[in-house]
């Protein structure tokens, strides 16, 4: 079961369908659900006592979450009350953070979006600006830093923002990209789902900040979604926890 945050677009929950579906397939589980932690139905609880209606000795619980932190906990401390309730066994997984499998996921991402753009200059010619949703815990800064480091290794220059939250904001990441005067800037949007957030919170901030800056070539990412890398981190993480 995985628990998501949670978003009232349509698209999270059906992104969060393909995604199940696939990891029961891939993972040849019995069954694979979603819940929500906060926002919108179905609630932690609802996803718990949907489980526990099939007929099963252990629950893999998945914080389907990119960073550690507060929202982690609490998902995961909601889904565990129902433990004493059941004989199930409950199997809590890591969070979806601090993994290469991220770093390649976002890599691909780019080279998407490089050659969409036709874009062919060499990978050390290009510089990328991530942007994540930002936390008040400091494990999420720690989490989109181990990316940041990885795929300057081979990159131009790999630097982060923040949509909300902590700094530096959009504004200031793009005015940072700035002053390396890059040939192009590839802006990758670190979100799991096609919610608010990516639709239109992002491009609130960063569309004026652009318009100010005037970057040479700037291309845009798509968000995680229903990658197969994350299918296979899901299962991995999963089977973590079950071996």
């Amino acid at each position: 079961m995985l628990i998501d945050r949670g978003s009232k677009e349509r698209e999270a929950s059906e992104e969060l369908e393909i995604i199940c579906k696939e990891v029961k397939k891939k993972g040849g589980y019995a069954f694979a659900e979603y819940c929500f932690l906060e926002v919108t139905l179905p609630y932690i609880d609802d996803g718990i006592k949907k489980c526990l209606k099939s007929d099963i000795d252990s629950l893999t619980i998945v914080p389907y979450f990119l960073y550690p932190g507060k929202k982690v906990k609490a998902a995961v401390t909601e889904a565990m009350k129902h433990q004493s309730t059941t004989d199930v066994k409950f199997l809590v997984t890591k969070p979806m953070s601090m993994h290469m499998t991220l770093v390649k996921l976002v890599q691909s991402r780019i080279k998407s979006a490089l050659d969409k753009g036709g874009v062919t200059l060499p990978d050390n010619k290009i510089d990328v600006l991530v942007i994540g949703h930002g936390s008040k815990d400091p494990h999420a800064k720690m989490s989109i830093q181990y990316v940041v480091d990885e795929l300057g290794h081979l990159y131009r220059n790999v630097d982060y923002c923040f949509l909300e939250i902590e700094e530096p904001n959009i504004e200031q990441g793009i005015q940072a990209c700035k002053e390396k005067n890059p040939e192009v800037l590839v802006v990758v949007f670190y979100f799991l789902h096609e919610g608010a957030h990516v639709k239109t919170d992002i491009n609130a901030d960063l569309r004026p900040a652009l318009e100010k800056h005037k970057l040479n070539k700037v291309l845009i990412t798509q968000h995680i979604g229903t990658d197969q890398k994350m299918i296979d981190l899901i299962i991995e993480r999963a089977q973590e926890v079950e071996t």
